[in-house]
């Protein structure tokens, strides 16, 4: 495999610096982690990223993610290994991510199931952490970045 483009942020540099502000602001907030992780992993899942779950799958490997968690996550809704917090990100990030898949595309449900578990800071943070990894994800997806042989 080979990819159609560079990483653009390489092509680009002034954009690299902005990004990983962004990125470190994001994950040092009130999202746990381990959210953060599952969510990163979800989105990626729905987009087809590959650089992105290979990346991720090695970042759990290190860390104390268990392997189950991450061999269900398509199927959260039907695992026992999710918290309620961790089940409303991952509907809310389903939800974002797969905005034209129907005419509410963010149900008030998924969010007020967001809301009852984080506070407003929280939500702001998991929304722009959301919106950030499927940037990766179609940065990636478009230029057919290899998995294995990309980081950000």
């Amino acid at each position: 495999m080979q990819a159609r483009l560079k990483n653009p942020a390489t092509l680009v540099p002034e954009a690299m610096q902005p990004i990983m502000t962004l990125v470190k602001s994001l994950q040092n907030g009130k999202i746990p982690p381990r959210t953060l992780g599952l969510v990163h992993a979800r989105i990626s899942q729905i987009n087809g990223c590959a650089v992105c779950l290979d990346m991720h799958a090695r970042q759990e490997k290190k860390g104390a993610e268990p392997d189950d968690r991450l061999l269900v996550l398509a199927g959260w809704r039907d695992a026992p290994y999710f918290t309620e917090a961790e089940r409303a990100a991952l509907a809310l990030a389903e939800a974002e991510t797969r905005l034209a898949d129907r005419a509410d595309a963010v149900p008030d449900d998924v969010w007020n199931e967001a809301a009852r578990h984080f506070d407003e800071q929280a939500l702001a943070q998991l929304v722009l952490y959301i919106g950030l990894i499927n940037m990766f994800n179609r940065v990636n997806v478009t230029t057919r970045q290899v998995a294995g042989a990309q980081s950000w």
